[in-house]
């Protein structure tokens, strides 16, 4: 009787799982629209975007500048980058069969943060603007992804530990080398390298964040092509042979997925730890291992946590801005420790 009502009372968590996770980003995202330096009080925040939507709102209004222009932006990179990196721990995990895995694993962070090193070494934003450090980054974070994957997959079958192994050595000489240009570059361009790894959602270019958005959701959708793939291979890839999955052909594309979602993010936001990590371990402790659930919970779950961590490092010494990648790491590894040292106990 008792493992009846739990078995019930676990069916309807699951199922009110997505809905409660709507609800809390939406939240969140009032919340970083109204916290800051500048406040913004509830009817005012309502008052601006109601008047924004039916395209009324004075322009020059200061209030409206802050509201729209500066905030707003970072929220929705937040929601992006915030689900793509969740959702490709989610989809990293599912496939190593190993929780510890994150999307910075694999060296790709690394590739990105050599990239942008090089990019402001080399002055490339006063060839190529704005688009030189998200270039630069994405070009390094393609250039590790393609070596990981050429090298473990040179074989018919593609050997996940060797990947594995592959892309943490890539992870340590990629930031070896980042260390070795920021100890012979310039004062200045020191700064410009410490904030970038740092990561922060501040990103003037529209056009960046509406493809960065895009894709995650285009990256969502094809992962849902694969929720099937990711129940079967937690049960081995023998298993999951032997139910019909072409286990060789899911794994490249999965990385591939991945991976391109990690560099995206990576290149546009800087290296934000531990998003990619906690969120997909957390949310499949709660909800449980199906795939088809936990891919959306992961993705909306991430997008709140990085929002969330965004709006503490604007408002907890403000005026001044931490970087996100610190308050992620901070939160991120505590509520890390706490969830496995209650895991422990509770077995």
């Amino acid at each position: 009787m008792t493992e009846k009502i739990g078995h019930k009372a676990g069916r309807h968590r699951r199922l009110l799982a997505i809905p409660l996770l709507v609800l809390l980003l939406i939240l969140v995202c009032f919340a970083a629209l109204a916290l800051g330096t500048t406040s913004i009080p509830l009817n005012e925040l309502v008052r601006i975007l109601t008047a924004a939507l039916l395209s009324s709102q004075d322009a020059l209004d200061p209030v409206h500048t802050i509201l729209l222009d500066i905030r707003l932006p970072r929220i929705i990179l937040g929601i992006a980058v915030g689900g793509s990196l969740s959702l490709a721990g989610t989809i990293l995990q599912g496939l190593f069969r190993n929780p510890l895995v994150e999307p910075y694993t694999l060296g790709i962070s690394g590739g990105a943060s050599l990239g942008v090193c090089l990019s402001i070494i080399f002055s490339w934003q006063a060839r190529f603007g704005a688009l030189a450090y998200p270039l630069s980054g994405f070009a390094g974070a393609l250039l590790v992804m393609s070596f990981v994957y050429g090298v473990s997959g040179f074989r018919k079958r593609m050997r996940i530990r060797d990947m594995l192994l592959i892309g943490v050595m890539i992870s340590f000489i990629a930031s070896s080398l980042v260390m070795l240009l920021m100890a012979v570059s310039r004062s200045e361009d020191l700064n410009s390298i410490v904030f970038w790894i740092m990561g922060s959602l501040d990103e003037p270019d529209r056009g960046l964040i509406l493809f960065t958005t895009v894709f995650a959701l285009v990256g969502l959708f094809c992962s849902y092509l694969f929720c099937h793939d990711l129940n079967g291979m937690a049960l081995g890839e023998e298993e999951a042979a032997h139910l019909g999955i072409r286990v060789e052909r899911t794994k490249r594309l999965l990385f591939l997925l991945a991976s391109l979602l990690t560099g995206i993010s990576v290149s546009v936001a800087g290296v934000i730890g531990f998003v990619g990590l906690v969120i997909p371990h957390f949310m499949r402790l709660l909800l449980g291992p199906d795939h088809r659930l936990l891919l959306a919970a992961a993705f909306l779950g991430g997008s709140a946590f990085l929002i969330l961590c965004d709006t503490m490092a604007r408002t907890i010494i403000s005026p001044l801005e931490l970087p996100v990648g610190v308050v992620t790491g901070i939160i991120g590894g505590t509520v890390f420790i706490f969830t496995l040292t209650r895991k422990k106990v509770t077995l």
